[in-house]
């Protein structure tokens, strides 16, 4: 079974240059397949939405964990601005740019991104199979076999792994206000802690 026609557009292929000249291969496949993956549960289900907006947005979604992000907040945040930032570029108009940013904003997020535009919906379901918080059996496995020959995964378990641990390296306290990399880092970078939310509740300046 071949893949869809990728969205073809002069904003497609600069996002397309944008995320190849950002990425390295692992995360530039990542991203690719995202989009296959968010793309093919929309159309199987009847969903009307923008190709144009949900490639951008899944090509993008992963711009807060490259070198070039200054991790003074959540790197969804990050990215979501270096995104919009390119669309205002490229002159899109500032509701497309709005539905960029949530879709990248909210694309670590479970539950909510369902409630909200299709576009975001679906970058978001396209990321969660990638990485395994939706399964794959919501796909064709033709979908997903021809995802992988076309975007092969290049070890990408290790590498969004390895990039949650580099951001929290680079700036912990900002890093961690994402609660997967926070998760990350309590496995793996030692001597990492950060707020536990009880212990902020408790510390309120309020007497009960």
């Amino acid at each position: 079974m071949s893949l869809a026609p990728l969205p073809e557009s002069p904003l497609c292929h600069a996002a397309l240059a944008l995320a190849t000249g950002a990425y390295e291969p692992v995360l530039l496949n990542h991203s690719l397949r995202s989009f296959v993956f968010g793309d093919a549960f929309g159309q199987q289900r009847g969903r009307e939405y923008d190709r144009e907006l949900l490639y951008v947005s899944c090509l993008l979604h992963d711009l807060g964990l490259t070198d070039g992000t200054p991790v003074e907040t959540r790197f969804e945040v990050e990215g979501a601005d270096a995104a919009q930032a390119f669309l205002a570029s490229h002159g899109v108009g500032r509701a497309e740019q709005e539905l960029v940013w949530d879709a990248i904003a909210l694309h670590t997020t479970m539950v909510i991104p369902q409630r909200k535009r299709a576009e975001i919906a679906l970058c978001q379901m396209g990321a969660a199979i990638d990485v395994g918080f939706a399964p794959t059996s919501l796909l064709p496995p033709e979908i997903t076999a021809a995802a992988l020959r076309a975007f092969p995964r290049l070890g990408f378990k290790r590498a969004i792994v390895g990039a949650f641990c580099g951001l929290v390296r680079r700036n912990a306290p900002a890093a961690a206000q994402s609660p997967v990399v926070a998760s990350v880092a309590e496995r793996l970078v030692p001597g990492f802690s950060h707020a536990h939310f009880c212990d902020v509740v408790a510390g309120a300046g309020f007497e009960d």
